[in-house]
């Protein structure tokens, strides 16, 4: 079977399953199976494949084609100017989170040394992000699940990036301050929301909502003296930044993703 036919068959196979994005898809997982740049893909699709090369673009195709993530199914993903490392281990980094660090970046400009807590920081991605575009910051990513530390952690060796990982629960307090910034992109799903099939494969613990924004929102008080930034519901946006007055904050401001919906809350703290 010629490498052409089996890109168009799984592009439909995918479609089939209720994939939305099929033929990209299929380009991306065919290059990862058999080495190959989405380029090389149609320079060489007259090309015979292997039984060896069939097999391996069949089991991640089928994969998919389950409508486990496709960030998961490829191993890495790309986020900001980084490529992370990505599995079950960890929510998948997304697009909108960009928009969370970019808002960061923004109000540390200026600021030569800050330091700067990522609550829950999952796979590593918005604290290496920071870290990674704000030279000389000291960021902290905090994570209840070892799991999701040890992911981070990789993510830290494989790019070079130093950051510190710590253990703990953010719904019982935050690590002692004073922070210049603290981050969190926390669980905002709502119960009983219908979501895409893909986030069955998620850890549920850091996507459905449990009271999480609030403790984040009401501990850092203790600890910061600058910006909390807080990633939200897109429909929640209004009743987040209304929970940041009611606790005290300060410069309250709403920003949109690139989507341009309501997804980045913000509050100044003790300065």
């Amino acid at each position: 079977m010629l490498l052409g036919e089996v890109l168009r068959l799984s592009a439909e196979y995918l479609a089939g399953k209720g994939v939305e994005s099929a033929r990209l898809d299929a380009e991306l997982l065919l290059g990862r199976a058999l080495g190959l740049s989405r380029l090389d893909l149609y320079l060489d699709h007259d090309r015979p494949l292997t039984p060896a090369e069939r097999d391996a673009a069949r089991e991640l195709v089928g994969r998919r084609g389950e409508r486990e993530p496709l960030a998961y199914v490829l191993g890495a993903w790309g986020f900001r100017r980084l490529t992370l490392k990505t599995d079950p281990r960890a929510l998948v980094p997304r697009p909108e989170t960009e928009m969370l660090v970019e808002r960061c970046l923004e109000l540390l400009a200026g600021v030569p040394e800050p330091r700067v807590l990522d609550v829950g920081t999952g796979s590593g991605a918005i604290a290496l992000a920071v870290a990674d575009e704000h030279p000389g910051a000291r960021v902290t990513g905090l994570d209840r699940s070892r799991a999701a530390l040890e992911l981070a952690r990789e993510n830290a060796e494989a790019t070079g990036i130093a950051i510190d990982l710590v253990e703990g629960d953010a719904t019982e307090a935050l690590p002692p301050g004073p922070w210049d910034l603290v981050v969190s992109n926390p669980p905002y799903v709502l119960p009983g929301e219908q979501l895409p099939p893909e986030l069955a494969f998620e850890p549920r613990d850091a996507l459905v909502a449990a009271g999480q924004t609030e403790a984040i929102a009401s501990h850092a008080r203790a600890v910061l003296a600058g910006p909390l930034v807080l990633e939200v519901h897109a429909e929640r946006a209004e009743e987040a930044a209304a929970l940041l007055r009611s606790f005290g904050y300060g410069a309250v401001r709403i920003s949109p993703d690139l989507a341009g919906r309501e997804r980045v809350v913000e509050g100044t703290w003790g300065r």
